[in-house]
């Protein structure tokens, strides 16, 4: 799932309109819009205020946002796959 369905569903379920949770992230209507849709990237402080405002996890919200950034810089890369085990490779090292 992608981080701009996410906020689309739960917003949805919340029975909030896209023109609030714009205004609490200081963005207009057509931006708020575009991030749903994957058309434009949410910054990190916006995710962490998203997460609040629809009450939901600051960690789970920041793995599917980073998660896509991902995606946006790898899916044309034939060696996708072969880089991403690598940087999982040094990200496991990191944590011991």
């Amino acid at each position: 799932m992608s981080f701009g369905t996410k906020i689309r569903e739960l917003r949805e379920a919340k029975k909030l309109l896209q023109r609030e949770l714009a205004a609490k992230l200081d963005i207009d209507t057509p931006m708020f819009s575009k991030i749903e849709r994957g058309e434009r990237q949410a910054k990190r402080e916006q995710v962490i205020l998203l997460a609040k405002l629809l009450e939901s996890s600051q960690e789970d919200f920041l793995s599917i946002w980073l998660a896509d950034k991902l995606y946006e810089i790898l899916k044309d890369e034939p060696n996708a796959a072969i880089a991403l085990d690598l940087t999982k490779y040094e990200l496991s090292k990191r944590k011991k």
